[in-house]
């Protein structure tokens, strides 16, 4: 063990921040590579210095957090305690024996036709989560764009993606993009939420336990009513219209059972649809290194720890839970790395953060089930639709590789029909193919994250 041990961190969101200041508060070395060109990930998403923006706070809630996060970075840099490498996209990393036991492997700009590799004692994982869409017929068109999608567009690039938009899916992020695309001058035509009122209406013993969530949602219902924005509620989209690109969408209420009532079918006129079923876990790096998974999530004990030696995991790659428990479990793991790394036995029951966590969870879950999609929503895509964008394989062709070749796993699925063998590796749409075919959603166990020049494999030593 070197004199000053060293971690590595994956991904400059709130956990991975979270982490890097509490360990290198505590005497560790840490690297905080990130694929990212500034440190705060999707949800403290920064304009590009060379747009010159003059209020970035208006942008964000929990400003004063990000300050107060982006000082101590500053801080840590400055004294070398932390290095932060921008731009480094992480494509494996392994654990090996040896004193310097984790090995991580990045690609190096924009290009990412160059490797780099960095060496650490542990690796703690913050990769956040990637949204999850359910396809529609006209999912495809120029205009359809993810709600996070358009959020990025707004808070990085401080454009609009249109100038009339509707907001449609399910979970807590379509209340600030709505929010924001108003307060930014687009026009929200309406906001679909396929959820219920009385859906949180049943879980309001949970969700009172936090007022300061119930007051930042009161806050969104306050600033949608002053946009005039309409609201949808137990609403979905069913088509998205246009010619070369979007000018219109369907939306339907939906029933008890989750499908959509006939009859209830309305046509917004609209150049932008921002749309998203909730977020999914990034896990590649966690599913290459063993690390056992529960569900979609990574599994972790109290100190964040996974079942691999070395290896610790924190932020939404362990659950999705929004960023106050990110933050909560960056710092539960940064202060039990630094004690494990230091050859003392951490006591989460005494951590502030770890108490935090603890009720934080509890509210995720609460909100997990009333966001869940619809029910029904998989019988209702036409057969026509496409629902593998890389390999253009539609709905039909999924239902009939289980329906009438017998597939009965999501790998037979895309051997069959080449849905996930695309450019995303299935990220996009492995939900949509597990539930029209009752496979369930598998962990792909991807040997690299992303694609790797064979420059770069043949540039390693040998060893590697």
């Amino acid at each position: 063990m070197t004199e000053h041990p060293r971690l590595a961190v994956i991904g400059a969101g709130p956990a991975g921040l979270a982490a890097a200041l509490a360990a290198a508060a505590r005497g560790v070395q840490v690297t905080l590579l990130d694929a990212a060109g500034q440190a705060g990930g999707q949800f403290y998403r920064q304009p590009a210095p060379a747009l010159g923006a003059r209020r970035p706070q208006a942008l964000h809630h929990q400003w004063r957090t990000w300050e107060q996060l982006r000082d101590g970075l500053d801080r840590h840099r400055a004294a070398g305690r932390v290095t932060h490498l921008t731009e480094h996209h992480v494509w494996c990393v392994r654990r090996d024996s040896g004193p310097a036991a984790i090995t991580v492997h990045a690609l190096l700009g924009p290009d990412q036709d160059e490797g780099i590799t960095v060496r650490a004692d542990a690796v703690l994982l913050a990769t956040g989560s990637y949204e999850r869409v359910l396809p529609f017929p006209g999912w495809t068109l120029p205009g359809v764009v993810t709600a996070g999608g358009a959020q990025a567009m707004l808070k990085g690039g401080l454009v609009l993606p249109g100038r009339t938009a509707v907001v449609a899916g399910t979970g807590p992020l379509l209340l600030p993009v709505a929010t924001g695309l108003a307060a930014a001058g687009a026009r929200v035509a309406a906001l679909a939420e396929s959820a219920a009122p009385r859906a949180l209406l049943r879980r309001a013993p949970a969700l009172a336990a936090h007022p300061g969530k119930l007051a930042e949602g009161a806050g969104y219902a306050a600033r949608l009513l002053r946009h005039g924005v309409r609201v949808l509620p137990r609403h979905t989209v069913v088509e998205a219209h246009g010619t070369g690109r979007l000018e219109a969408v369907t939306v339907a209420a939906l029933g008890r059972n989750g499908r959509t009532r006939q009859g209830s079918a309305r046509r917004i006129p609209c150049d932008t649809l921002a749309v998203g079923h909730g977020l999914l876990p990034h896990t590649d790096l966690a599913e290459t290194l063993g690390c056992t998974l529960s569900g979609t999530d990574v599994r972790v004990d109290d100190e964040q720890r996974t079942d691999v030696p070395g290896v610790w995991a924190a932020g939404e790659t362990t659950g999705v839970g929004g960023a106050a428990l990110a933050l909560a479990e960056g710092e539960v793991a940064g202060r039990s790395v630094a004690a494990r790394l230091h050859g003392t036995v951490p006591d989460p029951r005494r951590w502030a953060a770890a108490r935090a966590r603890s009720r934080l969870r509890s509210f995720a879950a609460a909100l997990d089930a009333v966001y869940a999609p619809p029910a029904g929503w998989a019988r209702e895509v036409p057969d026509d639709t496409v629902v593998c964008r890389c390999e253009e394989v539609t709905a039909g062709e999924v239902r009939a590789a289980a329906d009438t070749l017998g597939a009965s796993d999501q790998r037979t699925v895309k051997l069959l029909t080449r849905a996930g063998m695309g450019w995303c590796q299935g990220r996009m749409c492995a939900p949509a193919v597990a539930a029209l075919t009752g496979c369930p959603l598998a962990p792909g166990r991807r040997p690299f994250a992303r694609p790797v020049p064979l420059g770069v494999l043949a540039a390693l030593p040998e060893a590697d």
